[in-house]
Formats: C-alpha cells, sequence, structure tokens
C-alpha cells in the first residue's frame, strides 16, 4: 500500500478494532440522520408544491389534534439519539483508559516535524514503526507551538502543546503503512508536517528494533547520559558538596513539603521539579537553590532523565528490599 494514496481516500482503511467501531458509529449516526431530517424535507417540498398559491386546495383546519403523534416524534428521535451518546461516551471512556501494559513511545512536534522515540532508545523522524497486537501509549509534546498529532487509520487525534504532556492510546490490529498528519495549523509549512505509521507482527517489529540498533540501557540508558551532562550529580550524588535531596529511590516515594504538606514524586512530580523548581512544592529540610531548566533542557533530554530517574528509583527500592524487588 502506497502512502500516497491514502492522502487522496476520503475513508482511509481502519487498522484497529476501535478504528471499525468508530466507522460504525459515524455510518449508524448519519443513517439516523438522515431518516429523522428527509422526511422532513420531503414533506416541506411536497406541501409548498400542493399548496402554493393559485392551487386548489382544501385549506380548512379540521381542528384535531394528537397528544400522542406530539409525543411521539420528540421522544422516539431523543431516545434513538439518546444510544449514540452512550456508545460515544464508551468509546471516549475506553480511549482514557491506558491499559497497564502499553508501549510508551515519545513523541515531541516542532515546526515541522515530528520525532519518536522508542523505549529501547531508538529515535524516528516523521516515521513510526509500531507493532500490531500491542497496547501504545504516545506521550507527546510540543517544543514550539500547537500541533495535532493525527493517525487517520487509527481514527484518533490529540493536540500536542507547548509545556504539557498529552496521551493517546490504541492496539492496532491490522499491518500495513499509512499517513500521519499534523492537523492543527502551525505555521508556513504546517502542510509537510506529515509522515507515515508502519504496522508490522511483533516479530518484524523486534527484527527491526534491533536493525535500528538498540541504544544500551535504552531510554533509562540514555538519561544517565543526560544526568551527567547536565552535572546533576553534583548536586545529588552521594557526597556531594550540595546539600540536595538524594534521587535515588525518590520516584514513586512520599515527599513532605515545607508547608507541610506531602505528594508522591510520580513522573509529573519530577518533571516540574526539572523544569521550574521555584514554582511551587518546595521540599522540606533543603534550601531552593536549584536553577530552572525551562527552556534549558530540551524535551527528549527531559524525556530521557525522567526515564532515568524512574528507573534508578526502582532500582534503588530492589535493592532496599530483603527478598529481591518490590512487588
Amino acid at each position: 500500500m502506497n502512502p500516497t494514496d491514502l492522502a487522496l481516500q476520503l475513508w482511509p482503511p481502519a487498522a484497529s478494532s476501535t478504528a471499525v467501531e468508530t466507522d460504525w458509529l459515524i455510518l449508524a449516526f448519519t443513517v439516523l440522520t438522515l431518516l429523522l431530517t428527509v422526511p422532513v424535507f420531503v414533506a416541506i417540498t411536497w406541501f409548498a408544491i400542493r399548496y402554493r398559491q393559485g392551487e386548489p386546495a382544501d385549506r380548512s383546519h379540521t381542528g384535531t389534534r394528537s397528544v400522542l403523534i406530539e409525543i411521539s416524534w420528540m421522544l422516539i428521535p431523543f431516545l434513538l439519539t439518546l444510544i449514540f451518546f452512550v456508545w460515544g461516551a464508551r468509546l471516549f471512556f475506553i480511549s482514557k483508559q491506558v491499559p497497564g501494559d502499553a508501549m510508551v513511545i515519545e513523541a515531541i512536534g516542532r515546526q515541522w516535524m515530528w520525532k519518536f522515540q522508542h523505549p529501547t532508545g531508538q529515535s524516528e523522524i516523521n516515521d513510526l514503526h509500531l507493532p500490531i497486537g500491542q497496547p501504545v501509549k504516545i506521550r507527546m509534546i510540543s517544543q514550539d507551538v500547537i500541533h495535532n498529532l493525527y493517525l487517520p487509520a487509527l481514527r484518533m487525534q490529540m493536540a500536542t502543546l507547548p509545556d504539557r504532556y498529552t496521551e493517546l492510546w490504541f492496539k492496532a490490529d491490522r499491518t500495513g503503512t499509512y499517513r500521519l498528519y499534523c492537523s492543527e495549523y502551525c505555521g508556513t509549512d504546517h502542510s509537510k508536517m506529515d509522515g507515515t505509521l508502519t504496522l508490522m507482527t511483533q516479530a518484524d517489529y523486534a527484527a527491526w528494533l534491533q536493525n535500528a540498533g538498540a541504544q544500551q540501557g535504552g531510554q533509562a540508558g540514555a538519561g544517565r547520559v543526560v544526568y551527567e551532562s547536565y552535572a546533576c550529580g553534583s548536586c545529588h550524588d552521594p557526597g556531594a558538596k550540595v546539600r540536595a535531596p538524594s534521587l535515588a529511590g525518590l520516584y514513586g516515594r512520599d515527599v513532605k513539603l515545607a508547608d507541610g504538606r506531602t505528594v508522591t514524586a510520580d513522573e509529573t512530580y519530577l518533571r516540574d521539579k526539572i523544569l521550574n523548581p521555584n514554582r511551587q512544592k518546595l521540599a522540606a529540610d533543603y534550601k531552593q537553590v536549584m536553577p530552572a531548566f525551562r527552556n534549558v533542557i530540551p524535551p527528549d533530554d527531559l524525556d530521557r532523565l525522567v526515564a532515568y530517574l524512574k528507573s534508578s528509583g526502582a532500582t534503588a527500592r530492589q535493592e532496599a528490599t530483603p527478598g529481591g524487588p518490590v512487588q
């Protein structure tokens, strides 16, 4: 299948069961809309012709009315459209419930390209290779203006925003090469901000990863390089001259704040503390001396650094737990 051909198709092929169900929802609602509106316009046309000026016709009023008919033409359409509300709401809630075993792909949108990062470290520009039969979560952010990642074959799109992470997930079940786009006008070359989505079997995907050359340690291994390049250890490693919190085992742990509250050091907490540590959530028992890294650290480096902090945290907890890893 040629990706260029898909650009000309009004209704591209569906590459997931959710996409197929979305198609049925749209088609069924279109049929219902026609069933409810076409008779109205047919009746308007017939009455306009039958009772036009100069046409002999009985225009007297009978004075008869049927409450049953009046209730029916309000209640029946309402109940029919309510079915589609429930159907659409079900698909919406499914789209927000990401499976725990979903593979996470980091995506960055910027004028005018897409960059994707696989869990094992491979990066792609404007192309995305993924396996079928595996839940995939794409977590994305914009490096400049608002973009919108649009995957027509999956019937999905999600806004990509500056300074805020958004995500979508899917489980493809059909191999092939499809188009991906930016569906939000983002500047001069917006129309060129597209690429290809290649869905393959899990065996083919594993072979592709091997041929692409996985980085040692994946995202976490690349994050270790980022950690060292920004000299994070000069403050946070054991024995550092600057008194700063240890990052080993921090992820997932409760952190006491200066205002007495306690928060969990989840991924959002880590990102916020790196980008703007002075903004809020000041840790108790420590002076705030860390500089802000907003507009300093690129989004892809931030993703790698957070992945490293998460993995090092998990390792520290495992080492601290008698008998092996924390379950």
